[in-house]
């Protein structure tokens, strides 16, 4: 089973949201991502926020109420309680946008999983956002774009292929993260991405 984790950051393209998601996930709604709930249509199993953006529901779902001054994010408690529970999928909905430093913030989310060596994504308009290590990723030609970025120092033995600018045992690092920005894969091939040592962040945009 997935565990959909959703926070407040804006979504409008629901629809294409809804295509990555199932009738049998696990959802939980951080705070104001209830506001998403209904154009998604989901039901959450589980609320947990400190409600400083939403009015705690009355509800008879399980609620999880956090003070407002606190280590973990929202977001942070949502996605511990659910590894705490079994889950070891994540898809994470409403966490990039307006804010910058909640969007940066977020991201470390898919560095989380990755150190527990659980799956997760994280979906927003315009794109699906992972990790990318020593394990070959296949990148379809249905995005239009994708971008590998450097999310915790350098990474090396950078190897892309079947795309329009490859690359082969490169090195990437923080201040020179425009070698990974905007490559396109060739038509009718999947382009393949591996990181020998390190980790990347993979953004791959939709067709628009």
């Amino acid at each position: 089973m997935t565990c959909v984790i959703i926070g407040a950051a804006p979504i409008k393209n629901y629809k294409k949201i809804r295509t990555y998601l199932h009738k049998d996930d696990f959802v939980i709604a951080c705070d104001a991502g209830l506001n998403h709930l209904k154009k998604l249509r989901l039901k959450p199993k589980l609320i947990v926020g400190d409600f400083d953006s939403h009015k705690k529901p009355n509800s008879f779902v399980e609620t999880i109420v956090l003070p407002r001054e606190k280590d973990d994010t929202d977001s942070v408690f949502a996605l511990k309680t659910a590894i705490s529970r079994g889950f070891s999928h994540f898809i994470f909905l409403g966490m990039t946008g307006n804010r910058l430093d909640h969007t940066l913030g977020n991201l470390s989310l898919l560095l989380r999983c990755h150190e527990k060596n659980l799956s997760a994504i994280m979906l927003d308009d315009f794109s699906e956002i992972q990790l990318v290590g020593k394990k070959e990723v296949e990148i379809p030609d249905s995005f239009q774009y994708f971008s590998l970025l450097t999310i915790s120092g350098s990474a090396s033995g950078v190897t892309v292929k079947n795309a329009k600018f490859p690359l082969e045992n490169a090195v990437l690092t923080p201040e020179n993260n425009q070698l990974g920005v905007s490559n396109e894969i060739l038509p009718g091939k999947k382009a393949l991405v591996s990181v020998r040592n390190g980790l990347l962040l993979l953004v791959k945009c939709h067709k628009l």
